[in-house]
């Protein structure tokens, strides 16, 4: 049976950012509970470790001789996109990098996949958008260097570093006008927005940016920023079961997915709100 444009929207979604605050597993516990949720195979889970390459070391080490792992590497040593990358590992599929968006690596990086002229042919990697002045200008530099894209950080323990809808709706807006993949990270676990309790601050849910994005998708710009204030759950799971196929899929051929410190609370949201269709245990 085809997926409906809900499952659509849903399937591979959700990276595994356990090793990442506030939940912040030890290395052996984020391995043991990833391991766990390949076996039951949730069709919303991407089956993706988000792993620091300060603690590649760790990773490899708790590996068995087994086990394989799909990682997404984020450069967080100082050696940013252009560096040397962690030793190789048989065990371990990097499938794509994430890094802070220097400018210089940034266009120097885009202009050789856009000329071919670069060595790792292929290398996905997403840069992370400081919201400076001119953040944007970013976006234009990655346009036409696909397989390259953008990162939204959309939370952390101080207000500042939550994007307003207005930010977030450009960023959107720009990433799609100019064809460029994006992933989003931090805040993001549960499918409805919420006020954060302990800064204040307002969490989007993973709906509020899969259809803010389906709303430039289709061209409804007028709708960017109610999608993504929306915290009525009935409202946000009516619309995105509304969302047909082909809508859904080049959703998610630009927000391609999101990092969630729980690979269990986002399940279950899409359950609660009656999105999972078949998958329904």
């Amino acid at each position: 049976m085809a997926d409906t444009g809900a499952q659509v929207l849903l399937r591979g979604l959700i990276d595994d950012a356990g090793l990442f605050p506030p939940t912040a597993l030890p290395m052996v516990q984020a391995v043991e509970r990833h391991r766990s949720d390949r076996i039951v195979a949730h069709p919303m889970l991407s089956h993706r470790l988000v792993c620091p390459a300060s603690r590649w070391g760790e990773l490899v080490a708790r590996l068995d001789g087994t086990q394989r792992v799909e990682v997404g590497l984020v450069l967080d040593t100082d050696a940013g996109a252009a560096g040397t990358l962690p030793a190789a590992d048989p065990r371990v599929r990097v499938a794509r990098y994430e890094t802070r968006a220097r400018p210089d690596d940034l266009r120097l990086v885009a202009d050789l996949f856009r000329s071919g002229d670069i060595g790792a042919a292929g290398r996905v990697v997403y840069f992370e958008l400081d919201r400076d002045p001119g953040w944007l200008d970013a976006v234009d530099i990655l346009s036409g260097a696909r397989p390259l894209g953008a990162k939204l950080r959309c939370g952390g323990t101080r207000p500042d570093q939550f994007p307003s809808a207005q930010e977030a709706g450009a960023f959107i807006t720009a990433c799609v006008e100019r064809d460029v993949p994006f992933i989003a990270a931090a805040g993001l676990h549960r499918g409805v927005g919420r006020a954060d309790p302990a800064t204040g601050a307002a969490h989007y849910g993973y709906l509020n940016l899969l259809l803010a994005t389906a709303a430039v998708v289709q061209g409804r710009y007028d709708d960017v920023a109610p999608a993504l204030t929306a915290t009525d759950p009935a409202r946000l799971a009516c619309a995105a079961a509304g969302l047909d196929p082909a809508t859904a899929a080049r959703t998610r051929e630009l927000l391609v997915g999101y990092a969630s410190c729980s690979t269990g609370d986002p399940v279950r949201d899409a359950a609660a709100l009656g999105l999972l269709g078949s998958w329904e245990v």
